[in-house]
Protein backbone atom coordinates (compact mmCIF):
# COMPACT_ATOMS: atom_id res chain seq x y z
CA UNK A 1 0.00 0.00 0.00
CA UNK A 2 1.43 3.72 -1.16
CA UNK A 3 1.06 6.75 0.75
CA UNK A 4 0.72 9.47 -1.45
CA UNK A 5 2.35 11.98 0.89
CA UNK A 6 5.28 9.32 1.98
CA UNK A 7 6.06 9.25 -2.37
CA UNK A 8 9.44 10.47 -3.17
CA UNK A 9 10.01 13.67 -5.09
CA UNK A 10 11.92 13.55 -8.02
CA UNK A 11 14.02 16.61 -6.79
CA UNK A 12 14.66 20.27 -7.60
CA UNK A 13 15.69 21.92 -10.91
CA UNK A 14 19.72 22.52 -10.66
CA UNK A 15 20.17 26.44 -10.87
CA UNK A 16 21.07 26.38 -14.94
CA UNK A 17 17.56 24.61 -15.73
CA UNK A 18 15.52 27.22 -13.22
CA UNK A 19 17.09 29.97 -15.32
CA UNK A 20 16.59 28.14 -18.72
CA UNK A 21 13.09 27.54 -17.76
CA UNK A 22 12.50 30.98 -16.87
CA UNK A 23 14.11 32.31 -20.09
CA UNK A 24 11.57 30.78 -21.54
CA UNK A 25 8.32 30.98 -19.75
CA UNK A 26 6.69 34.36 -20.12
CA UNK A 27 5.25 35.69 -16.86
CA UNK A 28 1.91 37.64 -16.16
CA UNK A 29 3.21 41.55 -15.43
CA UNK A 30 2.33 42.70 -12.17
CA UNK A 31 -1.39 44.06 -12.11
CA UNK A 32 -1.63 47.59 -11.98
CA UNK A 33 -4.42 49.26 -9.72
CA UNK A 34 -7.31 51.24 -11.10
CA UNK A 35 -6.02 55.00 -11.73
CA UNK A 36 -8.08 57.02 -8.78
CA UNK A 37 -11.46 58.18 -9.97
CA UNK A 38 -11.13 61.68 -9.55
CA UNK A 39 -8.04 61.91 -12.28
CA UNK A 40 -10.78 60.74 -14.98
CA UNK A 41 -13.79 62.70 -13.43
CA UNK A 42 -12.19 66.41 -13.10
CA UNK A 43 -12.20 67.20 -16.47
CA UNK A 44 -15.86 66.11 -16.86
CA UNK A 45 -17.23 68.14 -13.62
CA UNK A 46 -15.05 71.00 -15.10
CA UNK A 47 -16.85 71.16 -18.04
CA UNK A 48 -20.54 70.53 -16.40
CA UNK A 49 -19.51 73.46 -13.60
CA UNK A 50 -18.54 75.67 -17.13
CA UNK A 51 -21.97 74.46 -18.71
CA UNK A 52 -24.69 74.80 -16.23
CA UNK A 53 -22.90 76.81 -13.51
CA UNK A 54 -22.46 75.77 -9.64
CA UNK A 55 -26.07 75.50 -9.07
CA UNK A 56 -28.64 75.99 -5.96
CA UNK A 57 -25.90 73.73 -3.66
CA UNK A 58 -23.87 76.51 -3.84
CA UNK A 59 -26.58 78.87 -2.57
CA UNK A 60 -27.69 77.07 0.30
CA UNK A 61 -24.40 77.05 1.77
CA UNK A 62 -23.91 80.91 1.49
CA UNK A 63 -27.57 81.77 1.42
CA UNK A 64 -28.02 84.16 4.62
CA UNK A 65 -24.21 85.83 3.29
CA UNK A 66 -26.16 86.81 0.41
CA UNK A 67 -29.32 88.10 1.18
CA UNK A 68 -28.60 88.89 4.48
CA UNK A 69 -30.19 87.77 7.32
CA UNK A 70 -33.86 89.16 7.74
CA UNK A 71 -34.66 87.58 4.31
CA UNK A 72 -32.16 84.50 4.78
CA UNK A 73 -34.76 83.45 7.83
CA UNK A 74 -37.96 83.37 6.11
CA UNK A 75 -36.55 82.07 2.72
CA UNK A 76 -34.24 79.38 1.09
CA UNK A 77 -33.29 78.50 -2.55
CA UNK A 78 -35.08 75.45 -3.27
CA UNK A 79 -33.66 74.97 -7.59
CA UNK A 80 -31.98 76.92 -10.32
CA UNK A 81 -32.99 76.92 -13.23
CA UNK A 82 -30.75 77.37 -16.84
CA UNK A 83 -32.87 78.25 -19.63
CA UNK A 84 -32.44 76.71 -23.12
CA UNK A 85 -31.63 78.17 -26.08
CA UNK A 86 -31.22 82.07 -24.84
CA UNK A 87 -34.45 81.39 -22.48
CA UNK A 88 -33.46 83.44 -18.84
CA UNK A 89 -32.53 81.19 -16.07
CA UNK A 90 -34.45 81.23 -13.17
CA UNK A 91 -34.18 81.13 -9.34
CA UNK A 92 -36.78 79.30 -7.41
CA UNK A 93 -37.09 80.33 -3.70
CA UNK A 94 -39.18 78.73 -0.94
CA UNK A 95 -41.19 81.92 1.47
CA UNK A 96 -42.62 80.89 4.52
CA UNK A 97 -46.14 81.87 5.00
CA UNK A 98 -47.20 85.85 4.37
CA UNK A 99 -43.77 86.73 4.02
CA UNK A 100 -43.97 85.97 -0.10
CA UNK A 101 -45.99 89.54 -0.35
CA UNK A 102 -43.00 91.11 1.40
CA UNK A 103 -40.38 89.01 -0.56
CA UNK A 104 -41.82 89.70 -4.10
CA UNK A 105 -41.48 93.39 -3.49
CA UNK A 106 -37.58 92.54 -2.89
CA UNK A 107 -37.62 90.49 -5.56
CA UNK A 108 -34.76 93.09 -7.90
CA UNK A 109 -32.72 93.60 -4.59
CA UNK A 110 -32.74 89.76 -3.96
CA UNK A 111 -31.91 89.12 -7.94
CA UNK A 112 -28.98 91.48 -7.90
CA UNK A 113 -27.40 89.90 -5.00
CA UNK A 114 -27.70 86.22 -6.35
CA UNK A 115 -26.17 87.19 -9.63
CA UNK A 116 -23.40 89.31 -7.40
CA UNK A 117 -22.50 86.11 -6.10
CA UNK A 118 -23.34 83.99 -9.09
CA UNK A 119 -22.10 86.26 -11.74
CA UNK A 120 -23.67 88.96 -14.08
CA UNK A 121 -26.99 87.85 -15.81
CA UNK A 122 -26.31 84.59 -14.26
CA UNK A 123 -30.64 84.66 -13.07
CA UNK A 124 -33.00 86.58 -14.53
CA UNK A 125 -36.31 85.63 -12.91
CA UNK A 126 -37.26 85.10 -9.63
CA UNK A 127 -40.14 82.26 -8.66
CA UNK A 128 -41.54 82.44 -5.09
CA UNK A 129 -43.21 79.74 -4.09
CA UNK A 130 -44.76 79.68 -0.71
CA UNK A 131 -44.01 76.67 1.77
CA UNK A 132 -42.60 75.66 5.05
CA UNK A 133 -38.98 75.94 5.46
CA UNK A 134 -36.47 72.94 5.94
CA UNK A 135 -34.14 74.80 7.60
CA UNK A 136 -35.04 75.98 11.51
CA UNK A 137 -34.52 79.71 12.08
CA UNK A 138 -31.79 81.20 14.17
CA UNK A 139 -33.91 81.34 17.27
CA UNK A 140 -34.82 77.41 17.61
CA UNK A 141 -31.52 76.69 15.81
CA UNK A 142 -29.86 78.45 19.05
CA UNK A 143 -28.89 76.20 21.83
CA UNK A 144 -31.87 76.41 24.58
CA UNK A 145 -30.52 78.48 27.70
CA UNK A 146 -31.76 77.48 30.98
CA UNK A 147 -33.51 80.18 32.21
CA UNK A 148 -32.88 81.49 36.16
CA UNK A 149 -35.77 80.32 38.68
CA UNK A 150 -37.87 82.97 40.30
CA UNK A 151 -36.34 84.89 43.30
CA UNK A 152 -38.31 84.30 46.71
CA UNK A 153 -40.72 87.38 46.49
CA UNK A 154 -42.04 86.85 43.21
CA UNK A 155 -42.52 82.65 43.98
CA UNK A 156 -44.58 83.81 47.42
CA UNK A 157 -46.82 86.97 44.78
CA UNK A 158 -47.50 84.11 42.37
CA UNK A 159 -48.64 81.53 44.99
CA UNK A 160 -50.70 83.99 46.59
CA UNK A 161 -52.20 84.68 43.28
CA UNK A 162 -53.16 81.06 43.03
CA UNK A 163 -54.29 80.50 46.10
CA UNK A 164 -57.96 80.57 45.02
CA UNK A 165 -57.22 77.66 42.55
CA UNK A 166 -58.44 73.98 43.38
CA UNK A 167 -54.79 71.67 44.50
CA UNK A 168 -54.29 69.23 41.07
CA UNK A 169 -53.13 69.24 37.99
CA UNK A 170 -54.64 72.61 36.67
CA UNK A 171 -52.98 74.53 39.43
CA UNK A 172 -49.54 72.64 38.59
CA UNK A 173 -50.11 74.10 35.15
CA UNK A 174 -50.99 77.22 36.17
CA UNK A 175 -47.92 77.53 38.43
CA UNK A 176 -45.73 76.90 35.79
CA UNK A 177 -47.67 79.21 33.20
CA UNK A 178 -46.87 82.09 35.47
CA UNK A 179 -43.58 81.14 36.64
CA UNK A 180 -42.65 81.35 32.50
CA UNK A 181 -44.50 84.49 32.16
CA UNK A 182 -43.11 86.47 34.89
CA UNK A 183 -39.32 85.27 33.62
CA UNK A 184 -40.02 86.70 29.83
CA UNK A 185 -40.88 89.99 31.82
CA UNK A 186 -37.71 90.20 33.24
Amino acid sequence: MTVLWAMPRRGLPSTEDALRILSQKRTRPQRRPPPPAGRSLAPVLRELDAKFGQGAGALVARWREIVGPEIARRTEPVKLTKGRAGAPSSLEIRVAGPAAAIIQHQAHEILARVNLFLGAEAVQKLRVVQGPLRHKSDAVRAAPRRSQPLDAAEEAKLAKALDVAPDGALKDALTALGRGVLRRGR
